[in-house]
């Protein structure tokens, strides 16, 4: 009879029935039981869909660019997923929320559908939950799935490295090329955007970006374009649109295959930290005997990596 169940929702979910779709996000976000029997499942009809992972510091106009390009996708005859990651809020307010607001358009449209995704206080598996909704929404057939991360933090870059095109949203004039170098960014940017090219400072955070890029030359030999655009006025999404487009013809079969085993490997050693972490806890007394230990902790009669150890020791 489950099995009878799960062949039902997974041809719901390749028919492209958003309902379908949005309760297998659940699952998986949530964690409930018969989700990794789903993903299973899911796996085999994934592999179609190009995803686009746009990410940058908060304020850089990442929601209006998406809105936009999701347009130009749509005006193309494509299936545009979009998937809005917010890592510090769990509940419906701030950026969520202001993603919803600015995207009631786009709602509106059969040929579009979107998350928001946040930890929910859940133990880590964030990022993991995002690449399997992805899965989802490429098993269901929408052929562009944007996914667009809130701010520039580990999660949000482990998240963009998932991506098949990588976007780095800066805007002039507030510092964001120095805070993309502390996070990382650099060296995921596939393309970079430089959004609100109508304020000052525009000609100075692109020579600065040149100059980066130029110190670090990627081994696939392509150099990451910079492109201006003023989201809000729908200026530069054609040349954005055709920048991924152009990333995509220029990887060769043996890039894609690193890129794909990259992140085979991630998926498996998220999925695995997280099963282990949940095994552990699962444990009879690990409760009560983590709850001493972060007594002992927090007086300081024992260090943690002592902690760990009697957890792991005892498991």
């Amino acid at each position: 009879m489950i099995e009878v169940s799960q062949t039902a929702e997974l041809e719901d979910i390749v028919g492209g029935n958003p309902r379908a779709v949005a309760r297998a996000i659940s699952k998986v976000e949530d964690g409930v039981q018969g989700a990794a029997a789903l993903m299973k499942q899911v796996f085999e009809h994934t592999g179609r869909s190009i995803v686009i992972g746009i990410t940058g510091a908060p304020g850089a106009g990442k929601s209006s660019l998406v809105d936009k390009l999701a347009l130009l996708y749509r005006k193309r005859g494509e299936r545009v997923g979009i998937i809005a990651v917010d890592p510090s809020s769990p509940f419906s307010g701030g950026a969520i929320l202001g993603d919803r607001i600015r995207m009631q358009t786009l709602g509106l449209d059969k040929g579009v559908f979107i998350r928001s995704m946040a930890t929910r206080g859940n133990l880590g598996g964030l990022a993991r939950a995002t690449v399997d909704a992805v899965s989802i929404l490429d098993a269901a057939g929408y052929t562009r799935i944007i996914v667009e991360t809130v701010g520039v933090g580990q999660d949000e870059v482990e998240i963009v490295k998932t991506a098949n095109v990588s976007v780095v949203v800066l805007v002039p004039g507030m510092g964001d090329d120095v805070q993309a170098i502390k996070a990382g960014i650099m060296e995921i940017g596939d393309i970079f955007v430089i959004n609100k090219a109508d304020r000052d400072g525009v000609f100075a955070t692109e020579k600065e970006l040149e100059a980066l890029l130029s110190l670090a030359p990627r081994g696939d030999a392509w150099q990451p374009p910079i492109v201006k655009t003023i989201a809000t006025e729908s200026q530069g999404i054609e040349e954005l649109a055709t920048a991924i487009a152009s990333f995509k013809e220029s990887q060769l079969d043996s890039e894609v295959q690193d890129r794909q085993k990259s992140i085979a490997r991630w998926r498996i050693l998220e999925l695995l930290r997280e099963q282990l972490l949940a095994r552990a806890l699962d444990q009879p007394g690990t409760s009560e005997a983590l709850n001493q230990l972060v007594d002992e902790v927090a007086s300081r009669r024992r260090d943690p990596y002592s902690a760990v150890e009697e957890i792991l020791k005892n498991g």
